[in-house]
């Protein structure tokens, strides 16, 4: 059975507060007390909670990390990113999905609530941040990666997507496509507005589907707009996934890549190097912008101030087969 606190006050003869001031190293205590309470810690084996120090020091030198889920494409290079940063200033990471709804944020607001972690560094799941504002305006130090257009009243990590979606558009227009078709994500996303807005800043067109970000989107609205006869002689898919979708449909049905229709996409996945043909894409700084937001909180965890509003990391185009 694990060592309890009470098991190291019994053997040593103190109180509880008394072992817990030794470990700490607050209030005063007799140096011949605490040497026996030090000598019997060790005889014991005991191992104090990191949490229960860090809180009666005033701090759990701990990070927490809320996500909507783990299988985004992107997410383990955003991740590792917050995990670089933070055990290089040494502290602790404690990671939280919404992947059950309700419940997990209802299990999340518990740890908030029971100081498990100094900050927060948020990817926004769905309906939160009005639940994240208030746990803001409540002194929680927070940041939040790609605000999807939202701007909260706490810092923020975005990356350049209006100038993502005009690159794209310049790189097709540069190639001569004419007719492009654009494949939105979910038109709620702030990034999907900009994207869509910086590609038709330079290259308009009517040809916009709302996609939803997935594979299987993306394949079926080029199929159905070939069946419809729709022409178009090139594709700006607003992720990679769904790029990945229109490069099957448009291989089902006789087209070429990029000979009959290009193909850009948006994310720069690791996928995207391996696709048929390797895609075109616009990169975000994914593991960047996890490195910025967690250096921002501990700043601010520091003591630095930060400013409120975003932290901007431009995008870069990236030139494969699928639009040479």
């Amino acid at each position: 059975m694990r060592v309890t606190i009470a098991d190291v006050a019994r053997e040593a003869g103190v109180s509880k507060t008394t072992v817990s001031r030794v470990i700490n190293t607050k209030g005063e205590v007799d140096r011949s007390t605490a040497a026996r309470v030090r000598e019997v810690i060790a005889q014991l084996g005991y191992v104090p909670s990191s949490g229960a120090v860090g809180l009666a020091r005033g701090s759990s030198r701990t990070v927490g990390m809320l996500v909507p889920s783990l299988t985004w494409p992107w997410m383990g290079e955003l991740l590792q990113g917050v995990v670089d940063t933070v055990e290089a200033a040494d502290y602790g990471l404690l990671l939280f999905t919404c992947n059950r709804g309700a419940e997990s944020v209802q299990r999340f607001t518990s740890q908030v609530s029971a100081r498990a972690f100094d900050g927060l560094v948020v990817v926004e799941p769905e309906n939160t941040l009005g639940h994240l504002t208030e746990l803001h305006r409540g002194g929680l130090p927070i940041v939040l990666i790609d605000d999807r257009g939202h701007h909260p009243e706490f810092p923020s990590v975005v990356t350049t997507n209006h100038e993502g979606g005009a690159s794209a558009a310049r790189h097709l227009r540069a190639a001569g496509r004419t007719r492009p078709l654009v494949l939105t994500g979910p038109r709620n996303f702030g990034c999907v507005r900009d994207r869509r807005d910086g590609f038709h800043s330079v290259l308009p067109t009517d040809l916009v589907v709302e996609g939803d970000f997935t594979e299987r989107g993306g394949r079926l609205a080029v199929e159905e707009l070939l069946a419809r006869g729709a022409e178009f002689d090139s594709v700006f898919a607003h992720n990679d996934i769904s790029a990945a979708g229109v490069l099957r449909a448009l291989r089902a049905a006789g087209r070429r890549v990029p000979d009959d229709i290009a193909v850009v996409g948006f994310d720069d996945i690791p996928m995207a190097e391996h696709t048929e043909p390797p895609l075109t894409t616009v990169r975000q700084p994914t593991r960047r912008m996890g490195e910025t937001a967690a250096r921002m909180l501990l700043s601010r965890l520091g003591g630095t101030p930060v400013p409120d509003g975003p932290a901007v990391l431009p995008t870069e185009l990236v030139v494969r087969h699928s639009a040479p």
